[in-house]
């Protein structure tokens, strides 16, 4: 991906652009899809992320469908483009309707296993670890909660 601003800019520009998207949705209303995907390693420790933006919690990769996008491409462009990683098989556990930003929302979860190293992009992820899944790190954000608890009812 061409960046045209320098991450310092581009990552102090993120909470404002978050903010006015936030806002934007209570207004709208138009239902909205997105991806979140639950990569674990081969030890089965989950893959956790914080942004750079939004509440200051430990979150999954993902992020909104683009027009016409197939939900999997998504969810395979934000693990690349947030993490660098690249993800082989991956596998659709679902969909969570829900409420986001006062405006309907269609989750999209994938799980994938990765034994990569995550590799932020410092701009939209400052940081990314694995966490043994029996115990993850708080605060977990409520939306990464469901999903994971979505996850793990799936075995």
């Amino acid at each position: 991906m061409v960046h045209i601003l320098p991450a310092p800019v581009h990552r102090a520009m993120l909470p404002i652009a978050h903010r006015v998207r936030h806002i934007w949705r209570k207004i709208a209303r138009t239902p909205i899809a997105g991806v979140s995907v639950i990569i674990t390693g081969i030890s089965g420790d989950v893959l956790l992320l914080r942004h750079s933006y939004g509440p200051q919690v430990w979150a999954l990769p993902g992020d909104g469908l683009k027009r016409g996008e197939d939900p999997e491409q998504c969810a395979r462009r934000e693990v690349l483009e947030e993490l660098g990683m690249k993800i082989g098989r991956i596998a659709a556990i679902g969909t969570i309707d829900e409420v986001l930003s006062g405006t309907r929302h269609t989750a999209y979860l994938f799980h994938a296993v990765c034994d990569a190293r995550p590799r932020p992009d410092r701009r939209e992820v400052v940081e990314a670890r694995f966490f043994p899944s029996h115990s993850l790190p708080e605060p977990l954000g409520s939306v990464t909660r469901r999903r994971i608890e979505a996850w793990r009812a799936r075995g």
